[in-house]
């Protein structure tokens, strides 16, 4: 037991850059060659065969990521793309860039995933693609998904910005369709700022590979309208340092979720659907009936535990959609109670056994 008169100071998360890291980016700086280069083919070739995928296209960030995968399936104006409103912003907005029309559907109560039987629900004459995202690490329903888009002739864009390494049996999130990831400093592993598409198609690939490079695959040769949204070496160069220790580090995640969830007694603890591999990119649990969520984190973060709420207001009601007429009488149930009752705790691989001792402790006796 830790004294209670004792605080830590814990983070939500901990971006960790070694030594492998700072040596591979002063080998690019040395090498001259900052640009998309040869690092960045190499960290594309090997994140894909991680994740048992064909390609892998680097770009500058998980937003352009998103952008780019609805891009290369050719959807814009006049379209329509069923996505959850519980996710981060840039899921909903990466749709309005390209000039087409989120459509929001509930979640599923207990992984918090978009649900197959609202998506498909939500499905019209102008739907063009679903996105379910992976949220906080768990996997989306997948099989469904791929059912669903398989039937009705659907994209299936897979926003796996937090889902690096996770599973369904034996099948990786990410590879069911297109699937976008982020490597922002906070995810699961990081390349400062950068984003990954993954594909088996072929085509799809080749686009991919045009739109981040200003619409070329030969100098000068412009296909389709593209944008600069390349990778760096210098980014490429600390992804490939942390694609090593990404194992490592999901285990790690597994155990420290493990211990929080065999400890915790006040809270809902998260669920790890049946044959799937929670990769724990955030630690999200909810708060009992009656129970005051924001004042539970208020004092957790007085006591030095980083816990944030993932994600506060669902994005249907974010001002620049409530401009819009047609989402203000979206709603969604699960996301509403989801938006009010849970937070997320520390779960990354650096926590010490004091630490998690420290959070579980200090859990228990507030909520």
């Amino acid at each position: 037991m830790i004294p209670a008169e004792k605080t830590m100071n814990i983070g939500i998360a901990k971006p960790y850059i070694g030594d492998a890291e700072k040596q591979a980016v002063m080998e690019v700086l040395d090498s001259g060659q900052l640009a998309q280069g040869a690092r960045v083919k190499a960290f594309e070739e090997q994140f894909a065969a991680y994740h048992n995928a064909k390609h892998g296209i680097a770009v500058n960030n998980g937003t352009t990521s998103l952008i780019a995968s609805l891009m290369a399936h050719e959807i814009g104006a006049g379209d329509e793309v069923i996505v959850p409103a519980f996710t981060f912003f840039a899921t909903a907005a990466s749709v309005l860039s390209v000039g087409a029309k989120p459509v929001f559907a509930d979640i599923e109560p207990d992984t918090f995933c978009l649900s197959p039987e609202a998506a498909e629900a939500a499905i019209t004459d102008k739907t063009k693609a679903i996105m379910p995202v992976h949220l906080y690490g768990h996997a989306a329903d997948m099989p469904r998904f791929k059912a669903i888009c398989d039937k009705h002739n659907l994209a299936l864009i897979e926003d796996a910005a937090q889902s690096h390494g996770a599973k369904i049996g034996d099948d990786f999130a990410g590879t069911w369709g297109t699937a976008s990831f982020s490597f922002y400093p906070t995810k699961n592993m990081t390349t400062s700022e950068g984003g990954m598409v993954l594909t088996n198609d072929d085509e799809i690939a080749r686009r991919l590979r045009m739109i981040r490079n200003q619409g070329m695959n030969t100098q000068y040769y412009h296909e389709v309208i593209g944008y600069n949204f390349r990778m760096t070496d210098i980014s490429a160069a600390i992804g490939l340092a942390q694609l090593e220790r990404l194992p490592a580090w999901t285990e790690q995640r597994i155990t420290n979720a493990d211990y929080l969830t065999e400890t915790l007694k006040s809270v809902v603890t998260p669920v790890t659907r049946p044959g799937y591999r929670h990769v724990f990119h955030q630690y999200t649990v909810r708060v009992k009936e009656g129970v005051n969520r924001d004042d539970v984190v208020k004092r957790l973060n007085e006591r030095g535990i980083g816990a944030r709420v993932y994600y506060p207001r669902p994005i249907h009601e974010q001002p620049v959609f409530q401009k819009m007429p047609e989402y203000a009488n979206v709603s969604l149930p699960y996301t509403a109670k989801a938006t009010d009752e849970v937070f997320s705790l520390p779960v990354h691989p650096l926590l010490t056994d004091e630490e998690r001792e420290y959070i579980t402790q200090e859990v228990n006796s507030i909520c």
